[in-house]
Formats: structure tokens, C-alpha cells, sequence
């Protein structure tokens, strides 16, 4: 029997649970890293090194695969172009992932099919900023890079003119937003197949500490059932309108007045949807899979009444592997998940997941985990 050959851009931590996710499958990866030492790098058997910006290095690394699916969105758009008329499956496929690659196409196209957006422009200078101020609120206004953002770089939140010369010095087209007034972030998660196919997760909220993900909970608590249900139904439309294929993360901007925004687009697994590794009866990353290789996709419901997702960070403190006593001591429900990855001050090299009947009780516990192995908390 011959099992297919999935074929993944980028060697990160997406990458790393994505394989894990295929192995019960017999599904065989090929890996294209950046180094030898990535996380993914580590785990999967097949690993080319290389440059993903370069044509002929993906090219020659996709020979053999019979899909190509990716870990990150930077793949220059004209290259999976190229793939695609060597008759190479990629999915997400070129013409969805422009989406999360290009925040001002991703804009544009959502304005078209009617999803609400906080108010934008594309700017040209900082005056041009000045200007797209004036016609709102004025200042404060948020600026982002069009393309390469990832975990709050390439985002700036201005009071002046004079600050918004920044962002304009990497000499890339710059989008401008209103700083939206909302009362917290969610993300609504989606997976959709090539024959179109669907399946939405709950609705999570999403807590962000100096612009990174701190802080998953699977459902949002107190969330309207009318507006959670409109959250999933705009992501599945999004989806389907956009044409992706694969996983789809859709962030979300509940607003104080009652509405959601659509505040960035991710078309691959994302740090939002990691409580469905152990909270979900189909984690992200099996439905990730399945959806590539065009398979019935599993059920996204959750397995237990709450889930909680908490990054760990690097810290002062390397030596994770030693707090593990503690942790799984104290809490023998508890999953640990680390990436392989050097500790470093503010990176993330692992998350935990806890689950139960009470919210603040599988708070307490996943936030005390993450502490422990980061070293700020020491009992």
C-alpha cells in the first residue's frame, strides 16, 4: 500500500505538530527547513534544506511530494504559481493565500464579499496617515507592513504624524486602520476541503501579552450564542469565497458595541486552535491534513465542557525539562508541549493545554504549568 507524501514549507512548530498529526495515518512528510535544527527538522525523516524564496529549491523539492502545504505564509505568490502549472497540488493553492499574505489584498477582497473590517486605507507617507486620521477619529491610528508581520512585528500603533514615519523606512506598502475600541479578541477556526467540505471549531478567545499570544480559551466564555454562531458562519464563508483549502484562522475584534471585526486572516494551523490538540475529538492539525489530501474531515467539537490553551515562553530560567516533576505531580491531566526550540527571553518554545468542568479552576492550572517551565513561578 502506498500512503501519500505530504510536502511542508517550513520547519517551524506548525510543522512539527502538523507530522505529528499525520504518523497515526501512515502519512509520510517531506519537509523543506530552513536549517537542520528547526523544530520540525528534528522529528521528520525527510528534511531538505534550503530557501524557500527560491523557485528552483521548491521546485526540486517537490518532486515527489503530492501536495505541498506550508507552516508560514511568506512563499513568494508567484512561485506557487509556478508549482501549480507543474502540476503540483498546493494548498492552500496561490489565489486564497494571497489573503493572509498581502493585508491590503486581504482587505480589499473582504470588503468585496461584505465582511466587516475595521475602517483602512493603504497609506503613502505619513502625512497620507495624518490625512486617513482626520477622516476618522484622529489619532491614535494602528499601522501595518502589508506583507511579513507575524506576532506583533510590523505593527505600530501611532499618536502623530511624527511616529508614523517608522513604519515607512522598510520601504513596503504600509496599511492604515483605525484602532478599533473592543472589549477582547477572538478567533474563529475553520477547515475547509478541495470539494468544499467544512467544519467550524468554537469560537476561542484570545489573549495577547505585548502583542503575542498568551492565552487561549476553548469556547470564549460569555459569548452570545447568536454572535458566536455569526462568527463561525463569516469564517466559513470566508473560506469558501476565498477558495482555501486547508486550515483557515479568522481573528476576530469583538467590539464594545456589539459587533466583530475581521482583524487578520492565517491559512495554516494557528497558535489560536492549539487547544484542539487535546480539547478537540479532531485536533487542527488531523483536519489540516485531512483537508490537503482531500480525506472526510473529523469532528471539531470540543471533548470536555472547557479547554485552555497558555503559551510558554522563553525566560531566565532554560532548564524546562527539569520543572516537568512538578508540573505533572500537581496535575496529571495536564499536557505539556514543547517545540524543540533554544530558550530564549520571549520566544515561544512550548505550550500547555488543561481541560475540566471549571473555567477559573483549568485557568489556574494552565497558567500555573506555563509559569513553572518558564521560571516565574518557583511553588
Amino acid at each position: 500500500m502506498t500512503f501519500p507524501v505530504v510536502g511542508m514549507v517550513g520547519g517551524g512548530q506548525l510543522a512539527r505538530m502538523t507530522h505529528e498529526a499525520g504518523i497515526p495515518l501512515g502519512i509520510r512528510f517531506k519537509l523543506l527547513s530552513d536549517t537542520p535544527q528547526d523544530s520540525a527538522a528534528q522529528v521528520v525523516g525527510d528534511v531538505v534544506v534550503g530557501d524557500y524564496r527560491d523557485l528552483e529549491t521548491l521546485r526540486a523539492f517537490a518532486r515527489g511530494c503530492d501536495v505541498i502545504t506550508f507552516d508560514h505564509e511568506h512563499v513568494p505568490t508567484e512561485h506557487l504559481r509556478a508549482l501549480e502549472a507543474d502540476g503540483i497540488p498546493v494548498r492552500p493553492g496561490p489565489d486564497a493565500l494571497v489573503h493572509a499574505q498581502d493585508k491590503g489584498v486581504m482587505r480589499a477582497k473582504l470588503d468585496a464579499i461584505g465582511v466587516p473590517c475595521p475602517r483602512h486605507r493603504v497609506v503613502s507617507d505619513p502625512e497620507d496617515v495624518a490625512a486617513f486620521a482626520a477622516e476618522g477619529d484622529g489619532f491614535p491610528v494602528v499601522l501595518k507592513t502589508v506583507r511579513g508581520g507575524y506576532d506583533g512585528k510590523g505593527v505600530w500603533v501611532v499618536g502623530s504624524v511624527e511616529e508614523a514615519a517608522e513604519p515607512f523606512k522598510a520601504g513596503v506598502a504600509v496599511l492604515a486602520e483605525e484602532k478599533v475600541d473592543f472589549v477582547r479578541e477572538l478567533a474563529a477556526n475553520v477547515v475547509r476541503s478541495p470539494h468544499g467540505q467544512a467544519v467550524a471549531y468554537p469560537v476561542v478567545e484570545s489573549r495577547q501579552v505585548n502583542g503575542v499570544c498568551d492565552t487561549v480559551i476553548a469556547p470564549a466564555p460569555d459569548l452570545d450564542e447568536d454572535l458566536a454562531l455569526r462568527a463561525e458562519e463569516m469564517a466559513l464563508n470566508i473560506a469558501k469565497e476565498l477558495g482555501v483549502v486547508g486550515h483557515l484562522a479568522v481573528e476576530l475584534f469583538q467590539t464594545r458595541d456589539g459587533r466583530i471585526l475581521v482583524n487578520e486572516l492565517a491559512m495554516r494551523p494557528h497558535n489560536s486552535g492549539h487547544w484542539s490538540m487535546d480539547g478537540a475529538i479532531t485536533s487542527q492539525f488531523a483536519n489540516h491534513v485531512r483537508a490537503v489530501l482531500d480525506l472526510p474531515l473529523g469532528d471539531p467539537r470540543p471533548r470536555a465542557k472547557w479547554t485552555v490553551m497558555v503559551n510558554v515562553l522563553g525566560g531566565d530560567y532554560p532548564d524546562m525539562y527539569s520543572a516537568y516533576l512538578h508540573c505533572m505531580a500537581r496535575d496529571p491531566q495536564l499536557k505539556i508541549h514543547m517545540y524543540g526550540k533554544d530558550v530564549k527571553p520571549g520566544r515561544k518554545v512550548g505550550h500547555v493545554n488543561t481541560y475540566g468542568d471549571d473555567l477559573d479552576d483549568v485557568l489556574e492550572r494552565a497558567r500555573h504549568a506555563a509559569g513553572y517551565l518558564r521560571g516565574t513561578i518557583t511553588e
